[in-house]
């Protein structure tokens, strides 16, 4: 590889673990309420997490909340890995602007502003909005199969676009994320990191994607992530390479987004394989930056799965959500926006509960004790 300026090793001394002691001050906070312990399920790990990432407590409301997508199309899509022909994400895009497809209408419905980001769009740029557009690094990824999806120029030029989108998000006071992506092939470029990065076979993480693909393609599919595991794992000490290989320049950017997210502060909800596989790659890099990530829903894609498991991430929902562009994540929306007002707005009791009063009480007053200790 070309010498190159970016160094991915900052990330593990930028990225600090969310505010641990607030964690169980939120805890404590909880106890207070009469609540039993668990009373509200996952709702109390996701408000307590929330208060970590905030550093505050009581935890404020989810105010401005933001859907980034990143988008791009995939050279290896040209092998028949999908149910949509190649270079036709620009379409998919069109839609979710238009407010058209599943993610705009719960976007709309949960009035959270969307922008796109085009990665690799295999359209002319003027055919969609200068903003959209503005951080492209090429036309179409390269077939990740026989040919870097990308050269490394292009792949930094991708992480510093992921990067700057995550500095910008943050300096206009959003205070979640919910991430999408929007591509053809992207799936498969995302099985084949995941593979790369935990070890298995083509086979293992290989799944029929977003249009349900038949045996045919899928073994189309398969063959492209065993080929691209070849060309993978000789880089797997170099992650900017790794992406670079066989990421693209949306898996890259949407690596770089999650990682300054991190460093900025900025808790994310992640959505199917395709963040999954990014935020994998991100564990690499900086092993505390998970901690900053909310997995929102587990899809179909064997791939996510493995992901979500190295991962340790347990997500909110299991609904099986393959449309992409963040609609999974955004069915999570609602339950985080839940959790915080949960944790923020129960009423504590003051001073030590008397067990004689409220017997629930003592429970949860035992819980918040053993917490303080």
């Amino acid at each position: 590889m070309s010498e190159r300026s970016l160094d991915l090793d900052d990330f593990s001394d930028l990225i600090e673990r969310p505010h641990g002691g607030l964690r169980r001050e939120a805890e404590e906070r909880r106890a207070l309420t009469g609540l039993p312990p668990q009373a509200l399920g996952r709702l109390e790990d996701v408000g307590e997490w929330l208060s970590s990432a905030q550093a505050r407590v009581p935890v404020r409301p989810v105010a401005d909340p933001r859907l980034v997508v990143f988008a791009g199309d995939h050279g290896v899509a040209e092998l028949g890995v999908s149910t949509r022909q190649p270079g036709t994400a620009t379409e998919l895009v069109r839609e979710l602007l238009d407010g058209a497809s599943p993610a705009a209408v719960l976007a709309r419905r949960f009035e959270v502003p969307v922008r796109v980001v085009d990665m690799a769009l295999d359209c002319d740029p003027g055919e969609l909005p200068a903003e959209v557009t503005r951080h492209r690094v090429r036309r179409s990824s390269g077939r990740l199969d026989t040919e870097d999806a990308l050269t490394p120029e292009e792949a930094e030029a991708a992480f510093r676009a992921g990067m700057a989108v995550a500095d910008e998000e943050a300096d206009a006071g959003t205070d979640l994320v919910v991430l999408g992506d929007l591509s053809v092939g992207g799936t498969t470029a995302a099985g084949t990191l995941v593979a790369a990065l935990c070890g298995t076979d083509a086979s293992v993480v290989t799944g029929r994607g977003g249009g349900g693909i038949d045996d045919l393609t899928w073994m189309r599919k398969c063959a492209a992530i065993r080929d691209g595991l070849r060309r993978a794992r000789p880089v797997l000490g170099d992650q900017l390479q790794l992406l670079a290989t066989v990421g693209g320049a949306d898996l890259t950017a949407m690596t770089g987004f999650l990682l300054q997210s991190a460093v900025r502060h900025t808790p994310v909800i992640l959505d199917g394989v395709v963040s999954a596989a990014c935020a994998l790659v991100g564990q690499r890099v900086a092993f505390r930056a998970p901690d900053w990530w909310l997995a929102g829903q587990a899809g179909s894609e064997p791939a996510q799965a493995k992901a979500l498991d190295r991962l340790a991430a347990d997500p909110l929902l299991e609904q099986g959500v393959e449309v992409g562009g963040g609609t999974g994540a955004l069915l999570a929306l609602p339950l985080v926006r839940a959790a915080a007002a949960l944790a923020a707005e129960l009423p504590v009791r003051e001073g030590p509960v008397d067990p004689a009063e409220d017997p629930s009480a003592e429970q949860a007053s035992g819980v918040g004790a053993m917490d303080a200790t």
